[in-house]
């Protein structure tokens, strides 16, 4: 059905006609037509299509962004305008709903889906359901639903599969819930699973549908795949790499997954070696088998440029990029231009990175799905701040807003006007410097000293020896006045006024111990720590926490399985396992000191467990992690007192400008 549009000479009017062709003359009359209806019905629905379709894919844009009440809006327009919505839009919603952490509204979604008179559901909807209620840790809820959908009982009738199986397992690993592990016993093989709150649940569940994840009565490439990833989140990606062996032993071949996923492993385990060689043989397989779906993908590459980065191998990493922009077959889009600018920045590239920057603004021109993320135009400007490149930081700050696409937040914008003052700074003028923080404190009101810019600001008056200081007395924090700041030249001298000196952390212990040592050697034993038993009533134990913060806690097996901290005890009458924090951050005994305060400091972690790792394939949990020790918040904080010494008896140190940015 076309729409012809013409102008009558007559009435100078314009008329709209539904009819087949254009063959009528430019200024005649138009006469409507009259259609049969079954002629019109294709065209209607084709048109209905369509614009379902179109709102499907607004639906996914908005979910990224996580509007999920503009999504709503739109639905409601769109049930007006079309009536009832097809299950592939209603999915979309309650992916939304997932995907913004927002379960109980997916079950709405999901019951109105379910009425007679609506869509139905599928697959598909029993799958992202099953994933919200896994990510949400309403375990029972989820096992519930699988149990309907095994006995038929299930609206819509879905089949067991294994994907739906997948969708709840691989949203438990996301989440931390459980670790997972693999044991063989000749032909028979038996995917066990154990877990940091509830082990008779999480066994409950793989014994009764682990099954669905076999194929041909031993495990599938997928069941692999869960393992690793698994390993990888619980924070031992070292076991993920023994699981290749066994993927072999089985007679399956690795997949473009499984490779992704081992060469993630050695990169967190920081064996780049390993990395390198997954890749070359991820290549060489692909290259015998000819299947297209082996090769290296964006994540494959993407994953080893993290890892140089990372390791600030600068001739590996352009390595990488130039194979990268050699293959024909490789689409290189804008998540991966990111991490390959981050990487080389991270390298100290400032010109290879200045390179793809504007390599990808050439390519944006022509596809605007290439258009830099604002934390692209951050990157760079901070990078080049650092270096006093004031001239560039200024033109990114003032094409950031036309030129990037996706939302500019508050914080965000923030941080690029701090760091033009910084670049500003950095190049020497300070005149304009001292204006762009005046600008910050007239357009946000307020800057946060312990910040980057925060510490440009303290900088700044101190070059300015507070004189035309642009802050109010009362607005400076009591933390600085532990600071004697006095300036001489380039020179800014600093006196501590309390015992505590802030200094970076591998400078304050190196004369105890060494960052690089194992955590071990310091940690408290476990038995010390005197851990509570999970099925404990807190109103038996609350006592305890008016002398510690924080406490383990383990189960009948001894186990720990999570801690409990001061702040969450508020409900006297109920078990420590329905209040404690699961699972329990864990390290293992060969662990640096220096990597373990970086992760309290960074995760403000309270306690960090220290674990015993052997035995990947045991016959029991214990057997494969074993709580050993312990590392608390307080204990970093006593190997950070340089001395007892009084404060007048603190030496003045003479530093650079830059030096005193580092150290504050």
């Amino acid at each position: 059905m076309q729409y012809i549009y013409a102008l009558s000479s007559s009435h100078r009017t314009l008329t709209l006609s539904y009819g087949i062709g254009s063959s009528f003359p430019s200024f005649s009359p138009l006469r409507r037509r009259f259609i049969s209806k079954h002629s019109s019905e294709l065209p209607q629905n084709l048109s209905l299509r369509q614009s379902l379709k179109r709102l499907t894919l607004r639906i996914v844009q908005l979910t990224r962004r996580r509007q999920l009440d503009q999504i709503f809006k739109e639905i409601k327009i769109a049930k007006r305008r079309y009536g009832k919505l097809n299950v592939i839009v209603m999915n979309a919603v309650m992916e939304a709903c997932v995907h913004c952490g927002d379960v109980d509204l997916a079950l709405k979604v999901f019951d109105e889906m379910i009425k007679p008179q609506s869509c139905g559901v599928d697959n598909v909807t029993y799958g992202t359901l099953l994933k919200g209620l896994g990510e949400a840790r309403r375990i029972d809820d989820a096992f519930q639903l699988l149990e309907s959908v095994e006995q038929g009982t299930a609206v819509g009738s879905p089949e067991l599969s294994a994907p739906l199986v997948c969708s709840l397992l691989n949203a438990l690993v996301d989440a931390g819930q459980y670790n997972f592990k693999i044991m063989f016993s000749g032909a028979a093989s038996l995917l066990h699973c154990f877990s940091t709150g509830d082990l008779r649940r999480a066994n409950g569940l793989l014994a009764r549908y682990g099954s669905v994840l076999h194929e041909d009565g031993s495990p599938s490439i997928l069941m692999y795949n869960l393992l690793m990833k698994g390993y990888i989140t619980a924070g031992f990606p070292k076991a993920a790499l023994s699981v290749h062996d066994e993927m072999l032993q089985q007679g399956l071949k690795p997949d473009r997954l499984a490779y992704n996923t081992l060469i993630f492993a050695c990169v967190k385990s920081e064996n780049l070696d390993a990395a390198m060689h997954y890749f070359e043989e991820m290549k060489e397989n692909a290259q015998k088998t000819i299947e297209v779906d082996l090769c290296p993908d964006a994540i494959t590459y993407t994953t080893l440029l993290k890892g140089f980065g990372h390791a600030k191998d600068l001739f590996s990493v352009q390595k990488i990029v130039m194979e990268m922009k050699s293959s024909n077959d490789l689409f290189v889009d804008r998540t991966t231009y990111t991490a390959i600018v981050d990487v080389l920045l991270n390298c100290g590239s400032i010109k290879g990175a200045l390179c793809i920057f504007g390599e990808i603004i050439k390519r944006a021109g022509q596809n605007l799905n290439l258009r830099p993320k604002p934390h692209l135009y951050i990157s760079m400007m901070s990078a080049l701040a650092a270096r006093g490149e004031y001239n560039m930081v200024k033109t990114l700050h003032k094409r950031m807003r036309p030129d990037s696409a996706g939302t500019i937040s508050p914080a965000v914008q923030i941080e690029a006007d701090q760091l033009l003052m910084e670049a500003a700074l950095n190049d020497g003028q300070v005149d304009a410097a001292t204006r762009h923080l005046s600008n910050i404190i007239t357009r946000w009101k307020r800057i946060c000293w312990r910040s980057r810019g925060g510490m440009v600001a303290v900088r700044l008056e101190a070059l300015l020896g507070f004189t035309r200081s642009m802050f109010s007395p009362y607005l400076l924090p009591e933390s600085l006045e532990r600071l004697t700041i006095s300036v001489s030249g380039s020179e800014v001298s600093i006196t501590y006024t309390e015992s505590i000196v802030l200094m970076p952390f591998k400078d304050l212990i190196g004369h105890k111990v060494s960052p690089a040592d194992p955590i071990e050697n310091i940690m408290m034993p476990f038995k010390e720590a005197q851990p509570l038993i999970a099925t404990l009533d807190l109103k038996k134990v609350v006592m305890r926490f008016y002398k510690d913060s924080v406490v383990p806690v383990i189960d009948e097996w001894g186990s720990c399985v999570g801690l409990l901290h001061r702040e969450d005890c508020r409900e006297l009458d109920a078990p420590i396992s329905t209040v404690m924090r699961s699972p329990p951050p864990c390290v293992t005994t060969s662990t640096s000191i220096g990597r373990v305060a970086d992760l309290i400091l960074e995760k403000r972690y309270k306690m960090v467990v220290v674990v015993k790792y052997s035995n990947l394939y045991g016959s029991s949990y214990r057997s494969s992690l074993r709580a050993v020790g312990i590392f608390t918040s307080e204990q970093l904080f006593k190997l950070a007192i340089a001395s007892e010494l009084p404060a007048e008896e603190f030496p003045v140190q003479n530093i650079t400008v830059q030096q005193f940015q580092d150290i504050v």
